[in-house]
Order: structure tokens, then sequence, then C-alpha cells
């Protein structure tokens, strides 16, 4: 191995160790954003259910004993009006991250779900803002993967959609959050109202 072989092996190594860090520090700030954000939707959520439980118990203080059953039913729809805002406004809040925070968490997305080989599928808006600055960061995430930019878009909501051939994986935010809330309903309404 001579002089220039010997740099070019050193430089490569640097730039590795580099990506690596960086890699790291992205995935380590998409997890602390969704932290923030969860717990923003959970004292958004306290604050409707707080709402929603004194308008609850308005209604019950004027009903006869005829008339609960129909009260119990407005608390479970305001129950579940909560818990349909606080997941609602989760997506939205996911949606308005600066870039800097947006491109590692759908890249973060792509890694979690992909093999590596699928084209990403972007709402226009997020192709156009932050496409390939995605594929690239999960192409860096992900060591041999290959993932491409579709010129396909759809609106997504926010997230993005795997394609592998003919099959496809959704994982837009709406999607993901929608498959969060039937298998955590029970311990988000726990949360909320207990």
């Amino acid at each position: 191995m001579n002089g220039l072989d010997k740099i070019i092996a050193r430089m490569e190594s640097d730039i590795r160790a580099e990506c690596d860090a960086l890699a790291a520090n992205a995935a380590e700030n998409a997890a602390a954003i969704l932290r923030d954000y969860q717990a923003q939707a959970d004292a958004a959520a306290r604050d409707s259910a707080q709402r929603a439980q004194t308008q609850a118990a308005e209604h019950l203080e004027h009903l006869n004993g005829s008339s609960q059953l129909a009260c119990r039913q407005r608390v479970l729809a305001a129950k579940q009006e909560v818990i349909d805002v606080a997941f609602s406004r989760a997506a939205e809040a996911l949606t308005q991250l600066p870039s800097q925070q947006y491109i590692p968490l759908l890249a973060g997305l792509a890694v979690q779900n992909g093999a590596g080989d699928e084209e990403i599928i972007l709402s226009a808006a997020d192709r156009q803002a932050v496409g390939q600055a995605v594929v690239d960061a999960a192409n860096a995430q992900k060591p041999g993967a290959a993932f491409r930019l579709s010129d396909e878009t759809r609106e997504t909501g926010g997230g993005l959609i795997l394609r592998r051939g003919k099959v496809e994986l959704n994982c837009g935010f709406a999607e993901k959050l929608r498959l969060l809330r039937q298998s955590q309903s029970s311990a988000v309404a726990k949360l909320l109202f207990d």
C-alpha cells in the first residue's frame, strides 16, 4: 500500500465515522422530538379531557335516572372525541416540524420499516422541500441501503410510503397513529381520564 492509498483509506475511515456519528445524532434528535411532541399532545389532550369532563358532569347533574344511559353515551363520545383530538394534534405537530427535525424523522421511518431498496413516495410538498435529503439521510443511516426518491407523489398527510415493486407499505403519520391508537387506546384513555 503506497502513501496515497493510506491517505484515501484514512479519509474513507474518517468519513464513515463522521456519518455514523451524524446518523446516531439524528436518531437521538428524532426520539427527543417525538417525546417532546408526545408530551405536548398529552397536555393538549388533558386540557380537552378536563373540558369534556366538566361538560359531562354538568349534563349528569341535570339528568334523571332514565336519562343516565344517554349521558354515559355522551361522556363516552366526548372521551372518544378527546382521544381523536389528541391523535389529530400529534399528527399535525409532526407535519409542522422544522426540516432539521422532519428529515431525520422521515429517514428513520424509512430505515425502520424498509429493507433499504425501496422507492420513497412523499407528498408533493414534502418531495419538493425535503425529498432528496430524506433519501440521503435514510441511505446514510442504513448500511448498504439504496432507497430512491419516487417520481410519484401522494397526499400522505405527513410521513411516507415505501414501495418495492407492486408492494407498498404505508408509513404515513395518519396510518402510524391509527395503528398506535388501536394498540394503545385503553392506555391513552386511562392516562387521560383516570
